[in-house]
């Protein structure tokens, strides 16, 4: 099986009766989930425009009926359990809220769960068992060997051959807007390491992905079949600490100098919303071994930005898009799995940092200064080889085309806090 393909709920054509402005990373052809509180309450819900649509509420209504869902599935702080019944029901669900939001016939009703998203609180939309970070973009990793290595070949011998990646700490992804507090850790100086903080904290551009139904222990998921166990997308930040990270991660890569915090987006965009996007894969050379060869490479058409806010005044440091994908997200789930391991629903994988060919294109600041060699220069006038406390990082992610309309990931922010 392969990736959804466009159906009717991705007509450009389609209007809600719910008023969604020019634009909006959410019209009806998106409809993102998330979760949310409102009176204490934690739910689960989708947005649509500047508002929020509780999917509790419509199910004890009666106006999801004819769907195989558990009771009160939506009535939960994570989307886990949802996520754990597979893509019929992901499709039945996306596509009766279209038809809800669509027709006036339920509106009454319909609007009795409509809250402005300015009035609730977002949470972090899943509950990740595992989490995974890959080093999937070839500009990226190329860059980087070049930067750590620059007289020797610049992509370790395995990188074509395999995804690489590290597990990282499932406990520290946070939800978009929470602080990144400056990590201390050990620094290596002349006189032997130290334990400071950070003077090399980067920010990573990266896009997720969300897995539903698992696979049983000692069973991989064939490469063929991936598709079928991603859900959606989000933006993820996975923050490093560069100097930490260089003094510890030989020989068995990084640990402390990335496991204090990774930030993703609030709303998780179906694969069946990102389906007009498609596009090929980047050619592999050499060709993946039989358990990775996809038979159908592709990615996303998903433009990708940073700015960095200083002192209220943000600007746009790098553009990309996740297009300049090495690896497709089925190669490295397969990988992920290839050995038997586990992968269960609401676990987050991550590409690693995007970056594409072009200058202005790279994806974190390590390769932006070139390791500090080359400043950025601010519209204030200062500088920037790494970030400094009370810098906020703002990633926005969307697709749109000549006559789709914009389908957005929305936006992960976090502002740099001093060491306490």
């Amino acid at each position: 099986m392969g990736p959804p393909q466009p159906d009717f709920t991705n007509d450009v054509g389609l209007r809600s009766w719910v008023p969604v402005a020019e634009g909006s990373d959410f019209p009806v052809q998106n409809l993102p989930f998330g979760v949310f509180r409102h009176r204490r309450r934690a739910r689960v819900g989708v947005a649509i425009g500047d508002y929020v649509l509780d999917l509790a509420r419509l199910q004890e209504e009666g106006l999801l009926g004819g769907i195989p869902l558990p009771r009160r599935v939506f009535a939960r702080n994570n989307l886990n359990r949802f996520l754990a019944l597979g893509r019929s029901v992901w499709r039945a669900v996306r596509h009766r809220l279209c038809e809800l939001l669509i027709e006036n016939r339920w509106r009454s009703k319909v609007e009795l769960a409509l809250l402005p998203m300015a009035e609730v609180e977002l949470l972090l939309p899943i509950s990740p068992g595992d989490y995974v970070d890959f080093y999937a973009s070839l500009h990226h990793a190329t860059n980087m060997g070049r930067i750590l290595r620059p007289n020797q070949e610049p992509l370790p011998p395995q990188w074509r051959w395999l995804p690489i990646g590290y597990h990282g700490r499932s406990a520290t992804v946070v939800i978009s807007g929470t602080p990144v507090v400056r990590p201390r850790g050990q620094v290596a100086t002349a006189n032997g390491p130290v334990l400071v903080p950070t003077r090399m904290l980067d920010f990573e551009l990266e896009v997720g992905f969300v897995t539903g139904p698992g696979n049983a222990l000692g069973e991989p998921i064939p490469v063929g079949e991936a598709w079928d166990h991603i859900f959606g997308l989000l933006l993820v930040n996975d923050w490093s600490a560069r100097d930490i990270q260089a003094w510890e991660y030989v020989p068995l890569g990084p640990f402390l100098g990335k496991s204090f915090l990774t930030s993703v987006s609030p709303w998780v965009v179906t694969l069946e919303a990102l389906a007009p996007f498609l596009v090929p894969l980047n050619p592999q050379d050499p060709p993946p071994l039989p358990h990775l060869a996809d038979p159908r490479p592709l990615t996303y058409d998903v433009h990708l930005e940073v700015a960095l806010s200083v002192g209220g005044q943000e600007q746009v440091i790098t553009r990309t898009n996740l297009r300049h994908l090495y690896w497709s997200f089925p190669q490295m789930l397969a990988h992920a799995t290839s050995n038997g391991a586990l992968t269960r629903p609401g676990d987050l994988w991550a590409t690693g940092t995007v970056s594409g060919p072009e200058p202005g294109s790279c994806g974190c600041l390590m390769e932006l200064t070139w390791r500090g060699q080359r400043p950025l220069l601010l519209l204030d006038g200062s500088q920037r080889t790494f970030l400094e406390d009370g810098d906020t990082v703002i990633m926005r992610g969307w697709c749109e085309g000549e006559v789709q309309p914009r389908i957005g990931l929305g936006e992960v922010r976090g502002t740099v806090l001093p060491t306490p």
